[in-house]
């Protein structure tokens, strides 16, 4: 595989603040190779503003490797970059040649406002996972919780869903600024589990109301499971829409016996 240096112009997005007009800066970043990650490329760039007196450009990461999700990047209009199943702090700059311009962003969603350049503020997610509450399965101690059996084809589907790493790519791509797919993903990695059938209908009642407060409507454009680095299917919104469905039903006969 070539590894040759190559110049890229970068179209960023800078912001000083929430309240900030923000505008596009135009750097160049010169012979940059093959292998460097893009958010490696980006160092690169902030070394040299750095060096030259300037303010570095904001951006979130942590990890680098595609698990924690901070890498929140909308790269030339697509949320993490070109390529499918890739968070951007996976994309390298083998995707893109000599003398091309990037254009780069902050997600933008209503629910997630721009804290500077770049990051921006995801706590909405925090809080639908906090309105979820836990799990009181009664499970003993840990040899004992991974004694309850569970079939593969099950424990293989709550795996996937558990694969979101919340970086919300899918509220960025989705044309309504919907939270489904996340919300959908942390409710089914639970309810496709023993352990979590105490709550289920509960949880997801409250989650759901939760991202509905905060987010917009999910009308099946399927952008949040093209945009999503791990390529969770929109199959767990139809699970959430379910059990919701039957939450909703619940509650009502409880009602009406009181």
């Amino acid at each position: 595989m070539s590894n040759h240096l190559k110049n890229i112009t970068l179209r960023i997005w800078r912001q000083a603040g929430p309240a900030a007009k923000g505008n596009f800066e135009t750097h160049v970043v010169d012979e940059i190779t093959d292998e460097a990650s893009f958010l490696e490329m980006l160092d690169l760039l902030n070394d040299k503003l750095i060096t030259e007196g300037k303010e570095a450009v904001v951006f979130d990461h942590d990890c680098r490797e595609g698990i924690c999700g901070t890498c929140s990047l909308m790269i030339d209009g697509q949320a993490h970059g070109p390529q499918r199943g890739t968070a951007s702090c996976q994309l390298h700059m083998r995707q893109f040649k000599s003398n091309d311009t990037i254009t780069i962003e902050p997600w933008r969603a209503s629910a997630f406002p721009i804290i500077k350049d770049l990051m921006v503020d995801r706590s909405a997610f925090d809080r639908i996972i906090e309105s979820g509450g836990y799990i009181t399965a009664e499970t003993g101690g840990a040899p004992d919780a991974n004694l309850i059996p569970i079939s593969k084809i099950v424990a293989d589907a709550a795996m996937d869903s558990a694969a979101c790493i919340g970086c919300g790519a899918c509220v960025a791509a989705c044309p309504n600024g919907a939270a489904n797919l996340f919300t959908g993903a942390k409710i089914a990695h639970l309810s496709r589990l023993p352990q979590g059938q105490a709550e289920r209908y509960s949880r997801v009642e409250a989650m759901v109301e939760t991202m509905d407060e905060k987010f917009g409507s999910c009308t099946n454009h399927g952008e949040c499971e093209a945009a999503c680095p791990k390529e969770i299917s929109i199959d767990v919104i139809a699970l959430m829409n379910k059990d919701y469905r039957k939450a909703k039903f619940a509650n009502r006969k409880d009602l009406a016996r009181k």
